[in-house]
């Protein structure tokens, strides 16, 4: 019983579970939102594993990074660091913000790989090493929460500035390039699921604001995504 019960806790409220276990009260309104929104951020970190993956394959694949701005992608790794350091300083559940965690860590694949195939391996190099730098800094105790929490507020117009970068690029080059459509859809999808967890786990405003407008502008990538995807690649360059 002791074994069920810690398995239960990770998507369950120690109040939640006496509610359902104790009382057997399955009707319970508050206790649903929880569950539903703990069992949404556990599967959101499990997709968060493999999410940009296919975005990582189709560049080791193609061996080009054409189409993919390292502005955008830098902006977007930023926006994540922020979000992922001001949860772990202020002690927000893993299941809050753990899919942050993995998808620091394929951005920043991503990242390097664009120097890599544009021909910079130093710059490959300093770009993980000065990432890593930044992590320590900001997650360590070193900086205040207070500062982080004002970092929080700018990563609304970073993530808006990074994905309508992204956009431009696209409308540019008239394609998605080596965009990957299976990673643009579960970043979409993602991003709405977590309006619901973040309001339900942190009730913290700027999070979730930051969650809808980082919706809107998965949006736009996914229209385009939708938009370009007949087009001929070797004729638009013609």
């Amino acid at each position: 019983m002791d074994l069920v019960k810690k398995a239960s806790l990770i998507v369950l409220t120690p109040e939640c579970y006496d509610e359902y276990f104790l009382e057997f009260n399955f009707f319970n309104a508050p206790c649903f939102k929880s569950t539903l929104s703990k069992c949404l951020g556990v599967l959101l970190i499990l997709g968060a594993v493999l999410v940009k993956v296919p975005q990582i394959i189709k560049l080791f694949k193609s061996k080009s990074a054409v189409g993919i701005s390292i502005s955008s992608v830098t902006l977007d790794l930023t926006a994540i660091t922020i979000f992922m350091s001001y949860s772990f300083v202020k002690g927000f559940p893993f299941t809050a913000w753990g899919d942050g965690f993995f998808l620091a860590i394929q951005t920043l694949i991503v990242g390097t790989l664009v120097l890599h195939y544009g021909g910079s391996m130093t710059s490959a190099a300093a770009y993980v090493i000065g990432y890593l730098i930044c992590c320590f800094i900001m997650m360590s105790g070193i900086t205040p929460v207070g500062f982080l929490w004002t970092l929080q507020g700018f990563n609304i117009p970073i993530l808006l500035t990074g994905k309508l970068t992204q956009a431009y690029t696209n409308y540019k080059n008239g394609t998605t390039g080596q965009l990957s459509a299976v990673t643009l859809i579960m970043l979409f999808g993602g991003s709405l699921a977590r309006i619901f967890t973040s309001i339900q786990e942190t009730g913290d405003f700027m999070i979730i604001l930051t969650y809808l407008v980082s919706s809107s502008a998965n949006f736009v990538l996914v229209l385009q995504l939708w938009y370009y995807w007949n087009v001929d690649i070797s004729k638009k360059v013609k």
